[in-house]
């Protein structure tokens, strides 16, 4: 066995065990840190293919931002998880047929048959001068530009639609108007009000001689 099938092979294996752990763990926190792990493990496996590019953007984007964004959600909105234990048992059968037709199928089309190295082989070596991101954007932007504009605007339409849910009013609620805020003056929120200071003495006094 050479040493690259050898990484692939520790790779893939950790790809797959803290996917395992991450959908069966019961901490939500840990689970967000196992799919860290997996999305590294899969980055480490798109190297191996000389696609450095990709496995820069899996690494950077989604365990430097996207996750780390989900594990400080979680971590702040402390979820409760008793309550969606409760149907656990209830629905483990069901879940338990969906997972094994997902496997059956993912086993048919991932199959050696189909994905063997005779049908695929292995990738010619570039040479050093190549570059990734080069080759990925003539493809993306000729090829399939059609097809990456309309996930743009899907993906557009789907912030927006998160921006109004978010800024929705509801009576329960409190909001901060960030323009009425902005367009504040002094005026408008303090008053100088102007008060003789000897008024106030001279009847200290005139009480102090009353008595």
């Amino acid at each position: 066995m050479s040493f690259i099938k050898l990484l692939f092979l520790v790779f893939a294996s950790s790809a797959v065990l803290s996917a395992f752990m991450m959908v069966t763990t019961r901490n939500t926190v840990y689970a967000a840190l196992y799919l860290v792990l997996t999305f590294f493990s899969t980055a480490l496996t798109w190297l191996l293919l000389e696609a450095e590019f990709l496995s820069i953007v899996l690494i950077l984007v989604y365990v430097g931002a996207v996750m780390v964004l989900f594990l400080f959600v979680v971590m702040m909105l402390d979820v409760n998880t008793a309550a969606t234990r409760e149907g656990f048992v209830r629905f483990l059968p069901l879940g338990a047929g969906v997972a094994i037709i997902m496997m059956l199928e993912m086993s048919l089309v991932l199959g050696p048959k189909l994905f063997g190295l005779d049908v695929y082989p292995a990738p010619v070596p570039k040479p050093a001068d190549y570059s990734n991101t080069e080759a990925i954007g003539s493809v993306l932007y000729t090829v399939y530009v059609y097809p990456f504009e309309i996930a743009a605007v899907i993906l557009l339409v789907a912030m927006v639609a998160a921006i109004m849910l978010t800024l929705r009013r509801r009576p329960e609620t409190k909001y901060q108007n960030a323009a009425a805020q902005a367009k504040v003056r002094r005026e408008d929120r303090v008053r100088i009000v102007k008060m003789d200071s000897e008024t106030r003495v001279d009847d200290i006094a005139k009480q102090g001689d009353g008595a």
